[in-house]
C-alpha cells in the first residue's frame, strides 16, 4: 500500500518548550512557518530541536500540509529527513508531559535525563497508526484527519524528548510540559525571554530616575 504524505514536499515545520518547575505549558507550533526548521525557534526558552524537525502549515490555511482537525490551528510539528525529533531541554522539566500526534505507522516516544536522547529512560509510550481511522474528514481537507492524545508520567528531571515516528508519515501537536493530560493551549512566544529583559531593563531605568530625582 503506498503511503500518503503529510506533506506536499516543496513546505513544512514547527514548535515551543517551558522551564523546570516552572507553569504548564502548551506547545503548539503556531508561527514557525510552512516546512520551515523548528531549530532554535525557541532557544530563548532553553529549548531545541533536531535538525530535521520541522513545521508544517495545513493546506486549508495556505501551506502543504496534509493534515486536518489538528488540536489548535494550523501548524504542526513533523520530520522529513529522519525518522523521529528529538526535542533538548537543558534546564529540564518534570513530572510528566503530553501531546496529540497522527501517524500512519506505529511508533514510540520517549522520555530522557539527558540531552540527545541519552542518559536514562524516565518513561515511554508506544503510539499506534491512527491517522486513517476515527473522523475522516477535513475542515474541509486532509487526510491525517484523526488525532489522539498521549501521555507519560515520570519521576525525576527529563531534559530530552525523542519522538518517534516515520519521515512525512507522524505528526505532533500541542504538547503539554509539567502534565500528562493535555491543556488548552498556552502559547509561548519565542520572544517571551526577550520580553522580559526587556520589562527588566526598563524598571531598573525607572528606578535609576528616581534615585536621580
Amino acid at each position: 500500500m503506498k503511503l500518503k504524505n503529510l506533506a506536499v514536499i516543496g513546505c513544512l515545520a514547527a514548535f515551543t518548550a517551558v522551564p523546570a518547575n516552572a507553569a504548564i505549558i502548551t506547545l503548539d507550533f503556531e508561527g514557525v512557518g510552512n516546512l520551515n526548521p523548528v531549530g532554535n525557534f525557541y532557544s530563548g526558552l532553553g529549548v531545541v530541536f533536531s535538525p530535521a524537525t520541522l513545521a508544517v502549515v495545513d493546506f486549508d490555511a495556505g501551506g502543504t500540509g496534509n493534515i486536518a482537525n489538528e488540536p489548535s490551528p494550523d501548524t504542526v510539528m513533523f520530520f522529513l529527513d529522519a525518522n523521529n525529533a528529538i526535542l533538548d531541554f537543558a534546564a529540564g522539566f518534570m513530572t510528566g508531559f503530553s501531546f496529540f500526534y497522527t501517524s500512519s505507522v506505529a511508533a514510540t516516544v520517549s522520555v530522557w535525563d539527558d540531552v540527545g536522547g541519552g542518559g536514562n529512560l524516565l518513561g515511554s509510550i508506544n503510539i499506534l497508526a491512527n491517522a486513517f481511522t476515527g473522523p475522516g474528514t477535513g475542515d474541509p481537507n486532509g487526510s491525517f484527519a484523526n488525532w489522539d492524545i498521549g501521555g507519560v508520567a515520570f519521576a525525576g528531571t527529563a531534559k530530552s524528548i525523542d519522538f518517534g515516528g516515520t519521515a512525512n508519515q507522524t505528526a505532533y501537536d500541542n504538547i503539554t510540559f509539567g502534565s500528562a493530560t493535555p491543556l488548552p493551549p498556552i502559547p509561548v512566544p519565542a520572544a517571551f525571554p526577550l520580553l522580559l529583559g526587556a520589562l527588566g531593563g526598563l524598571a531598573a531605568l525607572r528606578r535609576r530616575r528616581r534615585r536621580a530625582a
